[in-house]
């Protein structure tokens, strides 16, 4: 497999002879508002421009939307993105929603599909702490993971938007991945935490997943994720992790 950092949660995977786009941000940099409400919200999004160009990303032949926040699904990729292109979502309510703005071929990760080959298996997380979740559980919503799996690759799970959670430890016991990309840049709602893992969010996967090559994404690019690639990697360094764990820049590619 082939896995590119695009920016933020945005990745190329080629997967099998198979190459999906998951969780397009398109848009130029600082096209909209930060998030309100949580840190650095008086920085506009995205924070850096796309790495690579509009017509390389939408070259695929599918798309995994783990949920639709702004900056996981933008109004950019609605525009973008050809309206015949196969497009996965979590469950009903966002399909409606990717429906209703033009796309012909919208399917359920919760229905467990195989896509070419590949199975494709949804997983839960948890997009906060239960006190953060409790607060801002509606805005928060549901999030999801996804497991690829083909005889000819390894396994590769996608976590999404979570912290680290029982639900994430379940999923790594169930499956057994091989290779585990990890939303890390630790954004921040003051006051109430974490809505992404950080740091040592990601020690805790590493020691749950001692098969797994580890990948950090969701990093540097919107205004409230505050863990840097640099202090990640320091950490890593301090505690010996280096030797699982990559951190890959916006544009580079992970052959694995």
């Amino acid at each position: 497999m082939k896995i590119t950092q695009v920016r933020n949660a945005t990745l190329l995977l080629d997967y099998a002879g198979t190459r999906f786009l998951i969780d397009p941000m398109l848009s130029a940099k600082g096209a909209f508002p930060g998030f309100e409400g949580t840190a650095n919200s008086q920085q506009r999004n995205p924070l850096v421009e796309l790495p690579l160009p509009i017509d390389a990303l939408i070259d695929v032949d599918a798309v995994i939307v783990t949920h639709d926040h702004p900056d996981h699904w933008d109004d950019a990729a609605r525009t973008l993105l050809p309206k015949h292109l196969p497009l996965f979502v979590q469950h009903q309510k966002d399909a409606d929603a990717i429906r209703a703005s033009g796309f012909e071929d919208v399917r359920l990760l919760s229905e467990q599909p195989e896509f070419a080959g590949i199975r494709l298996q949804q997983t839960s997380g948890q997009h906060g702490s239960d006190q953060l979740m409790a607060v801002l559980g509606e805005r928060m919503g549901e999030v999801c993971g996804v497991v690829f799996s083909h005889p000819d690759e390894q396994s590769l799970y996608l976590a999404g938007d979570t912290i680290w959670h029982p639900r994430v430890e379940q999923a790594l016991q169930q499956h057994q991945p091989e290779v585990v990309i990890l939303n890390c840049g630790d954004a921040q709602v003051p006051g109430l935490g974490s809505i992404i893992m950080g740091k040592e969010d990601v020690a805790a996967v590493y020691q749950a997943a001692p098969q797994a090559t580890l990948i950090a994404s969701h990093m540097e690019a919107v205004n409230h994720a505050l863990l840097s690639r640099q202090e990640l990697r320091d950490y890593l360094t301090e505690r010996g992790m280096t030797d699982r764990v990559r951190v890959p820049e916006d544009g580079e590619a992970i052959s694995l």
